[in-house]
Order: C-alpha cells, then structure tokens, then sequence
C-alpha cells in the first residue's frame, strides 16, 4: 500500500517566528480573508470559484489519469476534501493516487495550509512547506486561497486540479482502468443526471450551508442561509424515511457529500452559528442514516472528530464560567462509541447486506 504520510497528532509544533521566516524565504504570502474578500454588497458570502479547473479526460488539453502520478492533499477537518479522501478509499485508489494530509501550523492556517504531520514540515513528494507553493507552481498569478482537496502532479510539484465539485467524479468514472473489478459503482451512469442535480442543489444548501451562516454580515444574509440550511436537512430527512441511503439501496458519490458536511455539525460547526433549529442527532431518519454510513470503514478511517473538536484554536474562549459545551466537553465524548451505536437502516434495502453497487464484468 502507497505511503499515507497521515497521523492525527503534528510531529512538533512550530514558532510563528519561524513560520514567518519559512514564508518570506518561499515568497508566500498572507492568506486572504473569507470575512474581507468573500462578501458581497448585501452581507452573504459568496465562495471563491475553484480556480484548476482543467478536466480528467481523453481530449486534448485534458488531464490524463496514470498511477503513481498524482497526490492528494487534503485536511482533516475540511469537508471539501474529505470528500475525496473518502471515494479515494472506498474505490480503492490507495496505490494509484498517494495522499498528503495538510493541516493547521503555528496556531493556524495564517499563510496557507501546511505540513504539520510530516517530518520537517514539508510535504514529502514535494519538499513544499505550504500549499500555497504547489499553486503558485500552478499559476504564478494566482491571488486566492489555496485550498483544499489539491491534487497535485509529483512531476513538476504543481496543483493540477482543486475542483471539489468534480474531483470525486473523476476518480470514480477516469481512474475505473485503476480501481478493482468490483469496485463501487458510486456514480452510475444511468444516474449521473440526477446525481448531478441533487449534487448542485446540496452544494449552496447543506455544503456551503454552514458557511454561508458563519460568514453573513447583515442579519438577512444569515437569515436566508439558515433557512436554506434547515429545509434542506428536513427533505433529505423525508427522503431517507422509505430509501436507504439517498438513492435507494446503494450508497453513491451523493451520499459521501452529505456525510461529510453533517459529520462536522453537532461538534464543531454549530460554534459559529446562533440559536439551531435541530441538532443533526434529532433527525429520526438522517442521524441513523450517517451512522448506517460511519459503519464502512472508507467513512469511519477518514473521519477525525476529535479534530473536528480542536479546529483552530481548542483553547480559545475555554475559561470562566461560560466556556463552550465544546471546550469544556469535546474531548471527553467517546465519538466512535456514539457513531457506531446500533441502527436497522438495512430493513429499507432490498440488498440489506451490500451498501454498494458493484461494477460487474
């Protein structure tokens, strides 16, 4: 198996005097601000396009898939990238697409995301101390965030691509030739149509959702994303009451998009936000629903609570009479104790017994 260059504690912390110095000797600079560059005239947020975009394909210009080319760069507590870190495991790609895990250095993610769990703090396939190096090797000109999932090309150190709304596909429909015979069939061609609608629906309401919440800088803006955020959890909540899983008996590339996002909600999201409407776990089909998903190894292997728990900055705010639930609490819940209690989710399939549909040759 493919080095995995992925822990869960950093190897040493680091100085923000020596992250300075790190920075200034590589030319990188300040990372931009969601809160100053992100929002609109009416107080929403409005996310930074992806910026490497260029497709997997067989046409002229388009990326080529080969093994042993790429690498994933991907965080524990982003859920953009989780995503991909998630198909990557479930098809099997372990061998052909290697990863790095980025993380928070100095305290935070002040000049990009870096290398915390990686000897020297340098991402081993490129000798990059922040991500923001392989995206200036992307594009000199670029000026945004470097986020991501990144997948990076191990020949020239360079992200090739950072489109989280397609990575997972191209993995599952461009890297097959890779993947094992009966590997998951996670986006079916005779349903990639509605996939792909409910995938553009989900994105503003429940992956962004949060975001959009956390971010807003007039009452309206959070108003509205709260209410997107909320009447989307009720209809996949009645979606779930007669399927399985979101489209029947088989878990597809829709299902790991939702996992990630509510994985995060009830210990670390809901930080930011005011009074909730519904905490994840009140939802009488949805939290059994992520619970029946935490049972694959591909969710539960790649699914960091207790990060989740201490994103930027554990200690903040943790003193006095009203520290959070979060600072006070977080670290002391057994999380794969309360994500692997017992759910019948099976009772709704006709295959109880497979959560996938196999490629078949």
């Amino acid at each position: 198996m493919a080095e995995q260059f992925c822990c869960t504690t950093p190897v040493v912390s680091v100085s923000e005097e020596e992250l300075d110095k790190w920075a200034a000797e590589r030319g990188v600079k300040r990372r931009p601000q969601e809160r100053t560059t992100e929002i609109d005239e009416g107080g929403n947020f409005v996310r930074q396009q992806n910026y490497f975009t260029t497709p997997f394909g067989d046409k002229e210009g388009e990326l080529k898939a080969e093994e042993g080319r790429y690498h994933l760069v991907w965080a524990h507590i982003c859920h953009w990238s989780n995503r991909a870190s998630i198909v990557r495991e479930l098809l099997g790609l372990q061998d052909v697409i290697s990863v790095t895990t980025a993380g928070e250095i100095g305290g935070g993610i002040k000049y990009s995301w870096g290398f915390p769990y990686s000897k020297d703090f340098e991402d081993p396939y490129t000798g990059h101390k922040f991500l923001a190096e392989a995206y200036a090797k992307g594009d000199p000109d670029f000026k945004g965030r470097a986020t991501v999932p990144a997948l990076i090309d191990k020949t020239t150190g360079a992200v090739v691509n950072n489109d989280y709304h397609r990575l997972t596909n191209y993995f599952e429909v461009n890297f097959r030739s890779f993947q094992p015979e009966d590997a998951p069939d996670l986006y079916p061609e005779e349903l990639r149509e509605e996939i792909d609608k409910f995938n553009a629906w989900l994105y503003p309401t429940i992956n962004d959702g949060h975001y959009r919440m956390a971010y807003a800088r007039t009452l309206e803006a959070y108003n509205a994303a709260f209410d997107d955020f909320f009447n989307a959890l009720d209809e996949i909540d009645a979606r779930l009451e007669k399927n399985r899983f979101l489209f029947g008996d088989y878990v597809t590339d829709s299902d790991v998009r939702v996992f990630v996002s509510l994985a995060r909600f009830d210990n670390h999201y809901y930080r930011q936000l005011g009074p909730i409407k519904h905490r994840v776990v009140d939802y009488k089909n949805v939290w059994p629903y992520l619970r029946d998903l935490y049972e694959i190894p591909a969710f539960k292997n790649n699914t960091y609570f207790e990060d989740f728990v201490k994103a930027f900055g554990l200690s903040k705010g943790a003193g006095g009479n009203f520290g959070s639930f979060t600072n006070k609490f977080g670290l002391k819940i057994d999380y794969d104790k309360l994500w692997s209690e017992p759910q019948n989710r099976k009772v709704l399939s006709k295959t109880p017994e497979e959560k996938f549909l196999r490629h078949r040759h």
